[in-house]
């Protein structure tokens, strides 16, 4: 099995779209599931409904909107222009923007789920032990809380790997820059050369069989279960 340059190349770029994403989910999602978990809010219901909203979203919908957003005239695009950053459209970190947008769900869930398991007994105990909130965080929660960063590290990172509609609608098919994957996968297909797409439809599918299988895995060593 032999690939084209522009073939390695969409790989490449998806590798790290997908990376560069799931970093950024962790960070901004881990205290967004933390507030999920503790909070008594009335706001909780909208905040959860919102953040689920890809789950039930037609991708080409979501990225319609943020194709609007990220427009000149658009509210992200206002300030990209005003920092000087320029539009965000059509380039590759317009479409990690839209990835955090389309893959939020899928790392706040689990993390969030992880910290309501953990209940609050191990706070008091460590606040009755002198600890500080923070220390407290660091040292007890997010060990706990590991099966849960872990599951939402790889369905982050896989469920960017398997996007389409939002990069289509964000990136285009720009060579190096937006093509990922899924869109060089659909570029054969139109231009029928069914072998290659087939090629690249195979590595996919091994790909994603294989983290599932390792998440799985994982998992079960932590006694805990995706499915």
């Amino acid at each position: 099995m032999s690939f084209a340059q522009s073939d390695l190349s969409a790989m490449f770029l998806t590798v790290k779209l997908a990376s560069t994403v799931t970093i950024i989910l962790l960070i901004i999602g881990t205290p967004i599931a933390w507030w999920l978990s503790k909070t008594n809010s009335i706001f909780k219901g909208f905040i959860n409904s919102l953040i689920a909203l890809p789950l039930v979203l037609p991708p080409t919908v979501l990225g319609f909107y943020c194709l609007i957003l990220m427009s000149p005239k658009g509210l992200i695009g206002q300030i990209t222009n005003y920092i000087g950053l320029g539009s965000l459209t059509f380039t590759f970190w317009g479409l990690v923007v839209a990835s955090v947008f389309y893959s939020l769900p899928f790392v706040v869930q689990p993390i969030q789920n992880s910290f309501e398991t953990i209940g609050t007994r191990p706070l008091e105990i460590a606040a009755t032990a002198g600890s500080s909130p923070l220390d407290t965080f660091m040292t007890v929660v997010l060990p706990l809380a590991k099966p849960g960063f872990l599951t939402a590290a790889i369905l982050g990172f896989v469920h960017t790997v398997g996007e389409f509609g939002v990069v289509l609608m964000i990136g285009g098919n720009i060579p190096g820059e937006t093509q990922v994957v899924s869109v060089q996968i659909y570029e054969h297909v139109e231009a029928l050369d069914y072998s290659t797409a087939h090629s690249l439809s195979m590595v996919m599918v091994l790909f994603s069989f294989t983290v599932l299988l390792v998440l799985n895995y994982l998992q079960r060593s932590n006694k805990t279960t995706l499915f």
